[in-house]
């Protein structure tokens, strides 16, 4: 593996994290109406740093191979969206809007996935999980949008 790419692609999965230290959940998000089946927050950074390795390393081992254009450009468009929820949940606190990021970003993980198939058969299966992680937050996402319609935000 190139060890510089990898860093790369590790420095832009750095950028989609580092949204989580500068709008952290906060009281607003503990005082939210949200579903049993939420996660623990402990869960959330261990869930996330090895998605992100998953997706710096699958980065890496694609991004030289012939015909993985449309795997690369899923990626791209998967941590784009992946950067921009943080910012719009817990920085502006809208639930609704974020709902649409997510949905964004499940599309550009499923096309990620998708793309991979043919393509690496090792990329595709480390990414599977995060599909799933996306999809169970996508749908937590929708749940807690669902519970707290009425709620105003604290000020900030």
């Amino acid at each position: 593996m190139d060890w510089v790419l990898f860093l790369i692609f590790l420095a832009a999965c750095g950028a989609a994290a580092t949204t989580g230290a500068v709008f952290p959940p906060g009281d607003w998000y503990k005082r939210l109406d949200k579903p049993s089946w939420t996660p623990p927050d402990w869960l959330f950074p261990v869930a996330w740093t090895l998605l992100y390795l998953s997706l710096a390393y699958v980065g890496a081992r694609i991004a030289t191979q012939e015909g993985a254009a449309y795997a690369l450009a899923f990626w791209a468009m998967q941590i784009a969206f992946n950067t921009l929820w943080t910012p719009i949940f817990f920085g502006l606190r809208k639930i609704g809007p974020a709902l649409i990021v997510i949905a964004g970003l499940w599309i550009a993980v499923l096309g990620l996935v998708w793309s991979l198939w043919p393509l690496d058969t090792l990329a595709f299966w480390l990414t599977v999980p995060y599909l799933i992680w996306v999809s169970y937050a996508a749908a937590l996402n929708a749940d807690i949008w669902r519970r707290n319609r009425g709620f105003v935000p604290v000020a900030r």
